[in-house]
């Protein structure tokens, strides 16, 4: 069913000869690499989060880690994970499957500056073997324009000063 409702929505924008389901799970981001035969940072995986009851999503590049400094910054709030047995009642999708395309009407999305290091990336479409081949500003589209936000750390460096 979440294929089908992400299906519908990138069929909406344009972009449903875009999905591919692979062979093999794409539900992590080693897996989607391999079964898309693309680098690990071209899967923009998606990253759900609750605020005050409220799903967000932020797609980030694929080996991004949450930098929880600037994503209270950036929200006011401590970054919380949405725990996995409401994932799928807070967003649309399934774990392994979670992307923006085709969710619940109240979620909101931001997308993370570290997809930009890429041309070409590659959501999930609602479950763990489907994936959605987009340019970043075909991403950004598809999204409906959402906002850009920096939350990730910079690079694996940092993160071993952290």
């Amino acid at each position: 069913m979440s294929l089908e409702r992400a299906k519908s929505y990138l069929e909406s924008k344009g972009f449903s000869d875009r999905i591919i389901i692979p062979e093999h799970s794409s539900a992590t981001v080693a897996e989607a690499a391999q079964a898309l035969g693309c680098e690990p940072g071209m899967i923009a995986k998606t990253l759900s989060f609750v605020q005050e009851d409220k799903a967000v999503l932020i797609l980030a590049e694929g080996m991004a880690r949450i930098d929880n400094r600037k994503y209270k910054d950036r929200f006011g709030c401590k970054a919380k994970m949405i725990p996995a047995d409401r994932v799928a009642e807070m967003t649309g999708h399934e774990i392994g499957g979670v992307c923006p395309f085709g969710v619940k009407e109240d979620v909101e999305i931001y997308l993370d500056v570290s997809l930009k290091k890429h041309e070409t990336v590659y959501p999930a479409a609602g479950t763990d073997h489907s994936a959605v081949r987009l340019g970043i500003a075909e991403l950004e589209e598809c999204c409906g324009h959402p906002e850009w936000v920096d939350v990730c750390k910079s690079d694996i460096a940092e993160e071993k000063t952290s």
